[in-house]
C-alpha cells in the first residue's frame, strides 16, 4: 500500500505538483496560497499594518490634529495644552514620513517632544492612548534604569531593542516609529559641582542618548543588551524616528517662580506681581529645564516644549467617572463579571477625590484609594453562596474601609 501523498491544507493540492510546500504545527499550505494570501493582505489593508508599511515605504494614511486629540479627549481628562501640541507633533511625523525624497529639496527636520507635568496628571496615559491609534511602532521606556555604557544598567540602545520588538523585528518600520521615554527628569545631572566620582545614570545616560536624538546609524542588540552577549546586531536609523519624552521635574517649579516672580520696593510702597502656584508650569521654557539639570545639547535636541497642568478636585471628579476607561467603569464592570451591580453614592466618589487631593498622587492615587474601599466587598462577594444582586457603597462604609486601609495608617504614621 502506497502512503498517501501530503497536500496543502488550504487548497488540496499534493506536494508532487506545488514549487514549495510549508509545514505548520497541524497542516501545510503551498506557494501557490502564500502568494494568494499576501495579495489579499494588501488588498484588504492598503496601509500595510506595521510590517508592510515598514516594507514597501507606502504612505502612512493620517489621521488629522484635530483627530488625534478627539481620541485623547476619550480618554484624559483636561490638558489641552499637552493634548494639542502632541497631535501636533504626531500629525508632522506622519507627514515627515510621507514626504518623497528630494521634493522641492527641503528637509523636515524632527520634532522631538519634552512633557512636564507633576506625577498622575496623564503623561504616561496620553502616550498609551497615542500607541492605541497609531499605525507606526510605538514603545514606553523608563529613563531611570538607564546608565551609560559600561556600567550596571541598560544602555540607551535597549531603547531601540523595545522598539524593535514592538514593530515584529521589521527595521523598515521601526525606523518610523515613536519612542515614549518616561521619567527624563531622573536622567538630569546630579551636581554642578565637579566630581572625581562619574555621573553614570544622570549627565553619561544624557551624552549617549544625544546621538539616538539627532539621527544616527545604531547597532541594536534585538533582544536586548547585555543579557545576550552572543546576538547579531540589527542596524537601527534614527532619523525618523519621534522622541516624546516626560517627567514631573519635582521642584522645577521653584526655578520657575525665581524667574518669573518679580518683586519692585519702592520708598514708602511695595509692589508684587505673583503669579499663581499651581499655573507655574504655564511658564516653563528650556532655561528652566537647563537649570534643573539637563545638559544643553539635549534641550537643544527638544524643541517642542509642553506641560500638563495639575490636577484640581473638579478634573479628579470626572476622570472617576467620564473617561471611557475610567475606574468607576471598570469597579462596575468588574463586579457585573460577578452578577452584581455596583453602585456609589455621589458622596463617595466626592470622599475619593478629597482623599486623592489629600495625598498629592494625582489620578494615579484614585485607584489605590478605590482599592482600600472595595478590597473587604472584592474578597467576601465572590466566595459567598447567596450574594446580593445590587452592592451600594455608602459614604459611611467608604470612611471605615479606608480608616483600615494601609494608606490611612501610613498618613497617620
Amino acid at each position: 500500500m502506497s502512503k498517501k501523498e501530503t497536500t496543502c491544507s488550504f487548497c488540496g493540492r499534493p506536494k508532487s505538483q506545488v514549487r514549495l510546500l510549508i509545514a505548520g504545527i497541524s497542516g501545510h499550505i503551498c506557494d501557490h496560497c502564500i502568494i494568494q494570501a499576501q495579495s489579499i493582505v494588501k488588498e484588504e489593508i492598503p496601509s500595510g499594518g506595521l510590517g508592510i508599511e515598514g516594507a514597501d515605504n507606502a504612505p502612512l494614511s493620517v489621521l488629522k490634529p484635530t483627530e488625534i486629540k478627539a481620541k485623547l479627549d476619550e480618554y484624559v481628562i483636561g490638558q489641552l495644552s499637552a493634548k494639542k501640541t502632541l497631535s501636533v507633533a504626531v500629525y508632522n511625523h506622519y507627514k515627515r514620513l510621507n514626504q518623497k525624497v528630494g521634493e522641492d529639496d527641503i528637509e523636515i527636520d524632527k520634532s522631538n517632544v519634552v512633557m512636564v507635568g507633576r506625577t498622575g496628571t496623564g503623561k504616561t496615559l496620553l502616550a498609551k492612548t497615542i500607541a492605541k491609534m497609531l499605525n507606526v511602532p510605538f514603545c514606553i521606556a523608563d529613563a531611570t534604569v538607564l546608565t551609560e555604557a559600561g556600567y550596571v544598567g541598560e544602555d540607551v540602545e535597549s531603547i531601540l531593542s523595545r522598539l524593535l520588538q514592538a514593530s515584529d523585528y521589521n527595521v523598515e518600520a521601526a525606523e518610523r516609529g515613536i519612542i515614549f521615554i518616561d521619567e527624563i527628569d531622573k536622567i538630569a545631572r546630579k551636581s554642578d559641582n565637579p566630581s572625581i566620582t562619574r555621573d553614570v545614570s544622570g549627565e553619561g545616560v544624557q551624552q549617549a542618548l544625544l546621538k539616538l536624538l539627532e539621527g544616527a546609524e545604531v547597532n541594536v542588540p534585538p533582544q536586548g543588551g547585555r543579557k545576550h552577549p552572543e546576538q547579531k546586531m540589527v542596524k537601527v536609523n534614527t532619523k525618523n524616528i519621534l522622541f516624546i519624552c516626560g517627567g514631573a521635574f519635582d521642584g522645577i517649579e521653584k526655578l520657575i517662580a525665581r524667574r518669573v516672580n518679580r518683586q519692585t520696593i519702592g520708598f514708602a510702597n511695595i509692589e508684587e506681581e505673583r503669579i499663581d502656584k499651581d499655573s507655574l508650569l504655564e511658564f516653563v521654557n528650556p532655561t528652566d529645564l537647563k537649570s534643573f539639570g539637563l545638559i544643553p545639547e539635549l534641550i537643544g535636541r527638544f524643541p517642542v516644549l509642553t506641560y500638563l497642568e495639575p490636577l484640581d478636585k473638579a478634573a479628579l471628579r470626572r476622570i472617576l467617572t467620564e473617561p471611557k476607561n475610567s475606574l468607576f467603569k471598570q469597579y462596575v464592570k468588574l463586579f457585573e463579571i460577578d452578577g452584581i451591580d455596583l453602585k456609589f453614592d455621589s458622596e463617595v466618589l466626592d470622599f475619593i477625590v478629597d482623599k486623592a487631593v489629600e495625598f498629592q498622587l494625582g489620578a494615579r492615587g484614585l485607584r489605590s484609594i478605590c482599592e482600600a474601599i472595595l478590597t473587604e466587598a472584592m474578597y467576601e462577594i465572590p466566595g459567598s453562596k447567596n450574594p446580593a444582586k445590587e452592592y451600594r457603597v455608602t459614604l459611611e462604609y467608604a470612611k471605615k474601609q479606608f480608616s483600615q486601609s494601609k494608606m490611612a495608617k501610613m498618613k497617620a504614621a
